[in-house]
């Protein structure tokens, strides 16, 4: 039983870690784009004849990203909670300004009916079927609420972590689900040639949301300008987002390299004077950045890398629950922030919640189904729990004993 455990543990482990690096990655891929379009739309845009960098300059701003990324999170952790603190700020002042802005600039809106009941069914991907599209729209949903356990890979450094750590991750949640609705609905209000806004033809060469900013300052004011510095407020929040990623990616080596459950070990838990845990930083920037490389090769491969990121996570996140509420149902201790006789129902519900979504993550997303649309995502989480499984049998099984206790009881 013991060694069935410690597998479970660095099966978990190794999606954990592997699909924060991916969320960094795809994270500060999409700021990288968000700038290329930004740039596009400062220079007159796609029918404009403004500049459309290629795939090359693309990666080279994800790399610049990262890079300042990397030293940021080098910084002292004063420094560091900081840029946390100014993060949540911007977001949150960001949001309201745009989901109120966005909607009152543009010239014409849409109808309740169609923000609430519409479907794309003439999309262009085959997909016609309400059902099916409703459900591949749960996909965009699941990948933004990832990442919500960066409280619990902070809590080291976290005052009354026991309680604190939970709470963290319960209220971002909270806050997401609230201000992300509000800004969803704000912004397709603003949302009236669906068809156009899709076409990769539009000035924002079919990056839709920069579209809808673009259209809605554009059709007011005869000039998009104001549309182009909307973008720059949702870019930072981006930035912000990726660095907070690189921190949770670095305590997670961190504590990994720790527990020995990563090559070269040794490396990745030394600290520097401030604390900062500066190898694992540095090792998550350059293992984000080399992911996102397999874009210049097919995106179809970066689509497939980043699903790594959703199901990965989620299934990192699942195997702890569905052992806690079978095999240690009776022996689990709970800690002082818990869900008392509500634990085991939440639990169960996250874990068939889970089992749905991975199927739901690997339907097909376009037809029909050819070499460019096939849904690489069982091959890419396939993959990774097949070498993991490898590691387990031939090294892993032999010195890992599980996580190692570095506190007094």
């Amino acid at each position: 039983m013991t060694s069935f455990l410690t597998c479970v543990q660095i099966l978990s482990f190794r999606f954990n870690i592997v699909g924060q690096w991916a969320v960094t990655a795809s994270i500060d891929f999409s700021l990288a784009q968000l700038i290329q379009v930004i740039i596009l739309l400062s220079t007159g845009g796609k029918n404009g004849g403004g500049y459309e960098a290629s795939k090359y300059v693309v990666i080279g701003f994800h790399g610049g990203i990262l890079f300042l990324h990397a030293i940021i999170n080098s910084l002292p952790i004063s420094v560091l909670s900081f840029f946390g603190q100014l993060a949540a700020l911007w977001n949150l002042v960001g949001v309201v300004v745009l989901m109120i802005l966005i909607p009152c600039v543009a010239k014409e809106r849409a109808s309740a009916k169609f923000v609430f009941t519409y479907f794309n069914t003439d999309n262009g991907e085959g997909i016609d079927s309400k059902p099916y599209i409703f459900v591949l729209g749960l996909l965009m949903s699941q990948y933004t609420l990832t990442g919500y356990d960066a409280s619990a890979h902070m809590t080291e450094e976290t005052k009354n972590a026991d309680k604190n750590g939970p709470i963290g991750i319960i209220s971002s949640i909270g806050i997401s689900i609230i201000f992300g609705w509000g800004y969803l609905v704000g912004i397709t209000f603003a949302v009236t040639n669906i068809t156009y806004l899709l076409s990769d033809e539009n000035d924002a060469a079919g990056y839709a949301i920069a579209e809808i900013f673009y259209l809605a300052f554009k059709s007011r004011f005869g000039s998009g300008v104001g549309g182009i510095i909307c973008l720059g407020v949702v870019a930072v929040a981006i930035f912000f987002c990726g660095m907070s990623s690189v921190t949770s990616n670095s305590r997670m080596a961190y504590a990994f390299s720790r527990d020995g459950a990563m090559p070269l070990s040794s490396l990745w838990h030394q600290v520097n004077k401030q604390e900062v845990p500066i190898n694992a930083v540095w090792l998550s920037a350059f293992i984000s950045f080399c992911m996102a490389l397999t874009s210049l090769g097919s995106i179809v491969a970066f689509d497939a890398m980043v699903s790594i990121a959703v199901i990965g996570l989620y299934i990192a996140y699942a195997l702890p629950i569905f052992f806690r509420v079978t095999l240690a149902r009776k022996s689990f201790v709970p800690g002082p922030f818990n869900l008392g006789r509500y634990g085991e129902l939440v639990g169960w519900t996250a874990v068939l919640w889970v089992a749905t979504i991975s199927v739901l993550f690997s339907l097909p997303v376009a037809y029909p189904i050819t070499k460019e649309t096939l849904n690489y995502t069982p091959v890419a989480v396939g993959g990774l729990l097949i070498l993991t499984v490898c590691s387990w049998v031939f090294s892993a099984r032999h010195w890992f004993r599980g996580p190692i206790t570095n506190i007094d009881t």
